[in-house]
């Protein structure tokens, strides 16, 4: 699969926030983290089924935190070193803003 350059920042940005412990995957994570309102952006994967993609938008509807369909489940859970991610969310206010430039240049 082709990865543009702007795919290549993203993943950069994300691998660095997960160095610094600034990432979480996992629906129970992320939603528990959304509740406490620590989450600054939420992350589905493209190819993420309907039901988990709507699961995350209607709970990021809730708790009104950005939420961006953006590269595939391989390509989100590589990003931070780990197995295939459906979702992943930000927790600092400076990754997560870096991370929503780059997903509106991907768009």
């Amino acid at each position: 699969m082709h990865t543009s350059g702007t795919q290549c920042k993203l993943i950069a940005m994300l691998g660095l926030a997960q160095k610094a412990g600034k990432v979480i995957s996992g629906d129970d994570a992320i939603t528990k983290a959304a509740r406490n309102g620590s989450v600054h952006i939420v992350l589905i994967a493209a190819d993420a089924s309907d039901n988990t993609r709507k699961g995350y938008q209607d709970m990021a509807n809730y708790y009104k935190v950005v939420c961006v369909e953006v590269l595939s489940k391989e390509q989100l859970g590589a990003s931070i070193g780990k197995a295939q991610r459906a979702a992943l969310a930000i927790t600092d206010a400076g990754f997560g803003l870096a991370v929503k430039k780059l997903c509106l240049e991907h768009t």
